[in-house]
Parts: structure tokens; sequence; C-alpha cells
């Protein structure tokens, strides 16, 4: 690739970007929760079918791909993630979120998009119209994929299941990018393993309820549930070797619903994170070996039900995509371009490349604006109620990082 080639096709953000902004402002402020994603996926296909792109709707429940073929050459696959959290927003912004929305069990939360998927929908989008308008400066088939259910751990899973990879060609390469709470208009790639692994299980602790006044006749699940969540705690401190980059954490614990009784069940929900096959595996079975032993030391009569119901593979950049993107990155984004460590969020992109054989990369690009990076300790993060990216420059990085990343296969050059 060229950086001029980059720049020519790049000439055309400026026409567009009042219309970006304009889909990050509407993606924002109408979040949708994982695998519930219509109005979303509703906007995406009409937009990329007014830009020219073939449409393949409604795979693995809401997931859309664009393909836009423009002569012989290589295949680029990317991917963009479209859900929100069930987070109360708490930004300020004009255009916040006031939407609630229910999960898979007919709960009603608060919507907000607290993980910057909608700037990764909207600079994917930017960018997929900037090629499409710049046809004379590549050649080959670009492929838009945008994801359902990054945060529920099954969307690309069950994008795969629902027949991908016979529904749209295969790629020789396929890419993503993230925002996180670094400088705004900063790039950063990391080759080789990048984010951990994850793990997420749903345990249901079975006791005996009875009146607050008389435990004696009760086995106490909340109880249970507290000197399990301790006793979990010793899988990383002193299971696993002092040096092995693990964590485990206990995110939810529900039961009962007056403080004068003692409930039958006691609910909780933990994620692990970790980098290799080998530590995940220990992870599951110290999970259900220190819950099945903590309960049955209770006397509990029904074991414990532990549902793993999120398993993703660690995040481990190809060598050589990521040099070859690196190297295009540093001549267009110049200082503004950094090689990074690997991280702790985890994430579920590697299903995709894996169901056709092909190598990937993912970076991330920061979110976080200058002054506010410079003269605060106290930046919200991924996740959090107040987590406002700045919408300029991360939006243009966004398009841009990705034109420039495509180029490297599909430019003329």
């Amino acid at each position: 690739m060229s950086t001029s080639d980059a720049q020519t096709v790049l000439k055309g953000l400026e026409g567009i970007r009042s219309d970006v902004e304009g889909y990050y402002r509407r993606l924002h402020a109408h979040p949708e929760l994982g695998m519930m994603e219509v109005e979303t996926a509703g906007l995406v296909a009409k937009l990329l079918r007014e830009w020219g792109f073939e449409v393949v709707e409604g795979i693995g429940t809401t997931g859309v791909v664009g393909i836009l073929r423009n002569g012989p050459g290589p295949c680029v696959l990317a991917r963009a993630d479209m859900d929100a959290l069930p987070v109360r927003e708490e930004t300020g912004l004009p255009y916040a979120s006031t939407v609630t929305g229910k999960d898979r069990f007919g709960n009603e939360f608060p919507v907000m998009h607290a993980c910057g998927h909608d700037i990764h929908t909207a600079g994917l989008l930017g960018a997929a119209r900037l090629m499409a308008s710049a046809r004379d400066m590549w050649q080959g088939t670009l492929e838009v994929l945008f994801q359902p259910g990054e945060e529920t751990g099954a969307g690309a899973a069950g994008m795969v299941a629902d027949g991908l990879t016979d529904r749209i060609p295969a790629p020789d390469v396929a890419l993503a990018q993230h925002v996180l709470p670094f400088r705004a208009g900063e790039v950063k790639i990391c080759p080789g393993p990048f984010l951990s692994s994850a793990q997420l299980f749903d345990i249901t602790i079975h006791g005996r309820g009875a009146h607050g006044s008389m435990p004696e006749a009760a086995i106490d699940p909340v109880v249970i549930a507290a000197s399990t969540v301790l006793a979990l705690q010793t899988i990383v401190s002193r299971e696993l070797a002092a040096k092995t980059p693990a964590s485990l954490t206990v995110g939810k614990i529900r039961a009962g619903n007056a403080g004068n009784v003692i409930a039958d069940t006691a609910e909780l929900q933990l994620s692990t994170r970790s980098y290799d096959d080998g530590t995940r595996a220990h992870f599951e079975a110290s999970i259900r070996r220190i819950v099945d032993a903590v309960a049955q030391a209770a006397g509990v009569q029904k074991k414990p039900d532990v549902v793993k119901i999120v398993d993703t593979e660690p995040v481990i950049n190809d060598p050589e995509v990521s040099g070859k993107v690196a190297a295009a990155f540093a001549e267009f984004f110049g200082a503004a371009y950094a090689q990074t460590g690997s991280a702790t969020p985890s994430e579920d992109f590697p299903e995709i490349p894996k169901a056709f054989g092909v190598p990937y990369l993912y970076w991330v690009i920061g979110c976080t604006d200058s002054a506010l990076f410079d003269s605060s300790k106290d930046i919200p993060t991924n996740h959090s109620p107040q987590f406002a990216p700045a919408l300029q420059p991360t939006l243009d990085t966004g398009v841009q990082a990705m034109v420039v990343a495509f180029l490297v296969w599909l430019g003329k050059s």
C-alpha cells in the first residue's frame, strides 16, 4: 500500500464526516442488547445497499454482511460489533440513551453503548462508503461484517453456526478494531497474543428455605454462596503459578426477596480471563470442584448447577498480518501509531477467521479527549456509565485505520 493511495481515498472523508457522525449519534441514542439489534441491523443494511453492496441479512439472528466486488484480487473481511450493554447512561451527552430493553430472561434494563460498539459500527460504515466511492483506487472484494452479540460471547459463533462460511465469499484475511480509553487519535497494534480468553458461568446453589428466625430449619444458600465466593478466589491466589496472567471475578449474586426469609436458592455469575488452554481448563475444573465441595460441606440435598454460558478463545494476532498493517499505520499515522502489549479484555471475533481458516488482526484506537487524558487520572473506561468517547478525532481515526488496512491488500499500488 502507498500512503498516497490511502490519502486519495480518504479525501472523501471531509464530505461524509457529518454523515458518519450522524450514524454514530443515532446508534448511540438507540442502543440494542445482544442478539436483538434489529433497528441497528436495518440501518446498516439500508446504507450498504445505497452504496452498491450486496447485502446478506439475518445471519445468526441480526448479523449483516455487505459484499463489494471490484474485479479480481484478494478478499478482505472487516468486522464491527453492534450490541450494547444493560447499563444506565450517565454521560450527560445531548444524544445520551434513554432506552430500556429486556434480556433473555425477560428482565428489563436500561441500555447504553458503554463499550464503543457504536463507534465501531459507524467507523466501518464510513470506511465502506469511502471504498465504494473510490473503486478506481483498489481491486478485489471487500466484505464488511456487522456482528450481533459480542458482549454475550455468542454472536460470532452464532453467525458461523448459521452458515456464514457458505453465505459469503471466503476472505484471505480478517480485520477488526476496538476503542479503548487512551488518547483519541492514536492507534495501537499488539503482534501475537493480545486479549485473554473468557469464560462465563451461571451457578445456582440449591438450599432449603425457612423463616429468618429459624435457621436450624434451613440450608442457607446465601451463606453457601458467600463461602463459595471466597473459596473461588484461591484458584488464582493458590492454584496458579504467581506469574500466570489470569483473573476470576464474581460479578453477580442474587438471592431472596426479604430480609426475614431464608431463600431456597442463590445465583452467582462469574467470569474468568486467561491466555492459554491449560489455564482455561484448570479454571473450569476448579470452579466445578469448589462449588460442589462447599455446597456438600453445607449439607445440600441437591448439587449446584454450574452452566458455562460463554467460552471465547484468546485473541492472537497473526505476526505477518500485524507486520504489514503496522508498517502501513506507521507510515500513515506517524507518531500516533505505536505497538502495545497484551490486555485483559476478551473478544469472540476470532471465531469468524477461525471458521474460514484465515489469519487476522485486531487493533485498538484511542477515544479519550487529549486534554482529559493529560489532566485526569479518573478516566471512565469501557462498560462505565460515564463512558463517552470523544467524537473526534476518534471517528475519523476509525475510518482512516480501516481504509489504510483495506488497501494493504486491495490497493492497486
